[in-house]
């Protein structure tokens, strides 16, 4: 969406303000991610309170869904999803929503940012320091008129407030309603009929591999030459099952034959109990699997390229929650050694989480209620 169609949805949410204010809440995913993170959860929740909710979707305008149906998906977005976000009292959202910097809010409706992620790992938001100067002021213009912004720690509310552009009192460390589907999934998943049905019943140490993004995507096309599918299998294919998954921002990455791929698979929670071990890189999956008490290793192979693009908040290496490999024969012996960094892990956990009951969705559902 570009600045005339920032303006252009402004225009149909004010023609909508103009009808009563509901007595409900509208779930909005700015981007390509389902309903299946924290907005799923809240959503569940605040039904299960006898509230009333609506999705808006921002699947309507994405260059990838311009099929047949393309205009009237998008007329869509600007009249329907408009529509419901000026009359709903309350907004829950799970990313930078770009046109907010243009809305007139109505002064009993409360948006509230849920964020994608937990905890503190890459910066993001207005901290990202080649973030461009007219989307900066459009984010932080439009991150003003949040009511609140969620996050899952004390220890991280500075870092939100910085990456939201908002005083600290507007971040609440209620939890991550996200992370309280994984704890649930943990506990109530059957990963054996997981394992029977997905991995063919294998007996093996189920290995995840699951990069994130680059914002070049002719990086993101080459990311997988990067991982040595033929020496994984031939070094350690007698003990582990090697399993893929690609973050929603991947598009047209060729994926080599024989690799069990579960990228878009809709149960990440019943997919990371089934899981023994993540590789990853610098996605904030690892909190997920960090949370649940299984091992991470980090495939960093383009670590300082990528700490220029995005630098983390922390030091890198000493602050994940595993070994870090920068060559493949050293993921190769990390991932044989995945266990021996329960420590580094613990402290980790302490740090981004305060509450793992699974009760978040409860009490962002009291506190803005």
């Amino acid at each position: 969406m570009n600045n005339f169609a920032y303006r252009l949805f402004a225009l149909s949410f004010r023609f909508f303000a103009l009808f009563p204010l509901r007595e409900r809440a509208a779930l909005l995913s700015p981007h390509m991610a389902d309903f299946t993170d924290s907005l799923g959860e809240m959503e569940k929740e605040l039904q299960k309170r006898g509230m009333k909710t609506v999705r808006v979707s921002g699947r309507d305008i994405k260059p990838d869904r311009l099929t047949v149906g393309a205009p009237c998906r998008m007329l869509r977005f600007f009249t329907l999803g408009a529509c419901r976000l000026a009359m709903s009292s309350v907004v829950f959202l799970n990313d930078n929503f770009m046109p907010l910097a243009d809305l007139a809010l109505r002064k009993n409706a409360k948006w509230v940012q849920l964020w994608h992620a937990e905890g503190a790992f890459k910066r993001f938001g207005l901290d990202i320091a080649s973030l461009p100067d007219d989307v900066r002021a459009r984010v932080k213009h439009g991150n003003a008129k949040l009511h609140a912004v969620i996050c899952s720690s004390s220890s991280v509310v500075p870092v939100y407030a910085s990456a939201f552009g908002v005083p600290q009192e507007k971040v609440l460390p209620l939890g991550s309603p996200r992370a309280d589907a994984y704890i649930r999934a943990a506990k109530d998943a059957d990963s054996a009929a997981f394992r029977q049905k997905y991995f063919g019943g294998a007996k093996k140490k189920v290995v995840l591999y699951a990069p994130t993004f680059r914002d070049d995507p002719a990086e993101n096309k080459q990311l997988l030459t990067h991982f040595d599918f033929d020496a994984f299998q031939r070094e350690l294919g007698g003990d582990y099952l090697l399993v893929l998954r690609l973050h929603p921002q991947f598009h047209d990455v060729p994926v080599p034959d024989g690799v069990c791929n579960m990228t878009g698979f809709p149960d990440a929670g019943g997919l990371f109990a089934a899981c023994d071990l993540l590789v990853t890189d610098y996605s904030s999956v690892c909190m997920d699997f960090a949370l649940l008490g299984k091992p991470c290793v980090f495939y960093a192979f383009d670590l300082d390229k990528y700490a220029d693009d995005r630098s983390f908040y922390k030091d890198y290496k000493t602050y994940v929650p595993g070994a870090v490999a920068e060559t493949f024969p050293q993921l190769i012996a990390a991932i044989r050694a995945a266990d021996t960094h329960r420590d580094v892990s613990d402290r980790f956990i302490r740090f981004n989480f305060d509450a793992q009951d699974g009760r978040s969705a409860e009490r962002i559902a009291e506190a803005v209620l």
